[in-house]
């Protein structure tokens, strides 16, 4: 899901990749590799990053955004903010650590493998993926396995 409006550290307006962590347990691991493999995202893209923000929170926490941002009143994995103000590839990824859990559960994957693929879907409609569509979200998964691909294959 994508919101037009970057509701957190909209102050923040040099270039960066950060992470947050709200009342769940923290689970961006490798911070510096993930830094450095969605820069390759971005710039494969022909892109390059601005502002980007990942926050992992409850369940509770993101249906709160997904509410007044978005008037879908159901659970979600992530919601992508873009910031339309900021140069280059700029916005906030909120996701729900419990969702992530339970898909990678669902799923028999570790948590960080679903987190991984969550993140970089966040960061593909930020690069103006869609997933509103059969064929469009088919595009975007093949983009997600590709870049799941890529940072397994690197150190």
């Amino acid at each position: 899901m994508v919101g037009r409006r970057s509701p957190l550290l909209q102050e923040v307006r040099t270039r960066s990749i950060t992470f947050l962590v709200q009342s769940v347990p923290d689970a961006f691991r490798e911070r510096h590799r993930l830094r450095r493999w969605l820069e390759r995202v971005v710039r494969a893209h022909d892109g390059r990053i601005g502002r980007l923000c990942f926050v992992l929170m409850s369940d509770d926490g993101l249906l709160g955004y997904n509410i007044k941002y978005l008037d879908h009143h159901e659970l979600t994995d992530v919601i992508t903010f873009q910031d339309d103000g900021a140069e280059g590839v700029s916005g906030d990824v909120l996701i729900s650590y419990d969702r992530v859990r339970e898909n990678a559960r669902h799923l028999g994957l570790c948590v960080q493998e679903e987190l991984r693929r969550v993140m970089v879907h966040g960061v593909l409609h930020l690069l103006g993926y869609t997933d509103k569509r059969p064929d469009a979200r088919r595009r975007m998964r093949e983009q997600e396995d590709r870049w799941l691909e890529d940072y397994a294959s690197t150190l």
